[in-house]
């Protein structure tokens, strides 16, 4: 009794505590929605990406800047980087293979061409794939027209989103069967390969970019790519570059190519390729070679984090120059803006923070020299310095409670009104991180948890000076000034 009477007689003055609950019911109620908002848009671009295209963690050649899985990720350095070719790919896949976390592999080669299909010509972003593997990895890819590409064969598979396009363009819509020719150039020549259409997919939850896709076998990529395999064929780099403006277009697709329309080569046979690698020398680590792929992409078994994977392998693979990534990096800028935004957001939120403290602190100040006459009455009678600070601690945690509380609930009803409003996103980029063209915002238990926990946090730490001050007034001179 004793107690509450205490508290009843400090805690006097309803429009400090007034002011204190608006302070940290906003805060609290900015702090549920904006996370709300942007790990919600998190979670999407992960689930985005992970099932359709990069996994959980990818293996790439170690070098000064990070790639993703079609460049660099620095956008001044990617228009003319070169993805590297993956070093030692036997022994990582290997040793990959061998680890307990993971519960799926495949590789990748990636490049960039141009696509000519009924006189309509656009760049496309070529995934050239492991077909036996790739596919069982990534669930997110679904067939419309057509089948999976097998593997071994030559061929090629485009998104829904780019069939559609070249009907509305030129009236004809890609059927399955169709020749599809692939060009890539560079300062010395150009290359050109010509395979059927085999399929037409969509991504469950497609990305930016990913519509921009075609998954193509590795072998007529690596043609493209110019990469080097287990072959004695001509390749166009080995002319000189005089000597090919000089030549005739005609007799450089017959010379090299032998015909246009003839896609398998007896260098891409897989078993000359598999003799080839098993008959290398594997000395000390085994020499550079072997795959000619430019990434290996794995998935993890549940409740694996990939962070601390990564930073395992790390440790394993750095003799062999590979380097794991995360499926951030290995997305590129579209998931890597989300994390700027997201630290954008929190840092402005931290800076919102701060400044409510300091308001908070000087209510609680004015607060306390407005009651000096009532804490040092209780000093007088003997209260201690804990209970002084307890009392105040009460009086503060238990307007932080009802804030929080407030501002979680203002928060869910904002929630329910803005998804009932429906409104548009006209802005592809935004429309794929927020994971669809009409913004809705998901409830997230855990969010409202972390933003209550900071609700009390904030009320706590606005609390500790002003307590500080309070407990060293002396009795007789506070009950004087009161």
């Amino acid at each position: 009794m004793v107690f509450f009477q205490s508290l009843r007689n400090i805690t006097r003055n309803k429009k400090d505590r007034v002011i204190i609950f608006v302070l940290i019911s906003l805060i609290t109620f900015l702090f549920f929605i904006g996370n709300s908002i942007i790990w919600n848009a998190d979670q999407n671009i992960r689930n985005m990406y992970t099932e359709s295209l990069t996994g959980d963690v990818v293996l790439q050649k170690t070098g000064d800047i990070t790639m993703n899985l079609f460049g660099a990720n620095t956008p001044v350095i990617d228009s003319v980087s070169t993805i590297p070719v993956f070093p030692y790919y036997n022994q990582v896949m290997e040793i990959v293979s061998a680890q307990e976390e993971v519960a799926g592999i495949t590789s990748q080669v990636s490049g960039r061409a141009f696509l000519d299909l009924f006189d309509v010509r656009e760049p496309v972003l070529l995934c050239g794939v492991d077909a036996e593997s790739y596919f069982q990895l990534f669930p997110g890819i679904i067939i419309e027209e057509g089948r999976f590409l097998y593997e071994y064969e030559f061929g090629a598979m485009i998104t829904e989103d780019r069939a559609q396009r070249i009907e509305k363009q030129s009236g004809q819509r890609p059927y399955i069967g169709i020749p599809m020719l692939f060009t890539t150039g560079s300062s010395i020549g150009f290359k050109i390969r010509e395979v059927p259409l085999v399929g037409i997919f969509r991504y469950a939850n497609p990305g930016q970019f990913m519509d921009e896709i075609v998954i193509i076998d590795p072998q007529t990529l690596r043609v493209l790519n110019s990469i080097q395999t287990a072959s004695a064929a001509v390749d166009i780099n080995e002319i000189e570059e005089f000597e090919l403006l000089n030549i005739d277009v005609d007799d450089i697709f017959g010379d090299l190519f032998e015909s246009r329309n003839e896609s398998v080569e007896i260098e891409f046979s897989p078993d000359f390729l598999q003799q080839y690698l098993y008959d290398l020398d594997t000395a000390a680590l085994g020499n550079e070679t072997g795959g000619d792929w430019n990434f290996i992409i794995l998935r993890l078994n549940e409740g694996i984090s990939p962070e601390a994977f990564i930073s395992l392998l790390n440790e394993i693979l750095e003799p062999y120059g590979v380097t794991a990534v995360n499926w951030r990096i290995a997305s590129g800028s579209s998931a890597i803006l989300s994390l700027l935004i997201q630290a954008l957001f929190n840092s402005g939120i931290f800076l919102v923070s701060i400044v409510g403290i300091i308001a908070i602190i000087n209510i609680l100040l004015i607060s306390v020299f407005r009651r000096v006459r009532e804490i040092g009455t209780l000093r007088t009678i003997g209260a201690s310095d804990s209970y002084i600070r307890f009392l105040i601690y009460i009086e503060n945690m238990a307007v932080s409670l009802f804030a929080g509380c407030f501002g979680i609930f203002t928060g869910f009803l904002f929630i329910i009104a803005i998804n009932s409003i429906k409104i548009d996103i006209t802005n592809s980029l935004i429309a794929s991180i927020l994971n669809g063209p009409v913004f809705r915002i998901e409830f997230m238990p855990y969010v409202a948890a972390f933003s209550f926990i900071m609700a009390l946090a904030l009320g706590l730490a606005a609390t500790v000076y002003p307590v500080e001050k309070a407990v060293r007034l002396e009795p007789i001179a506070a009950v004087n000034r009161g």
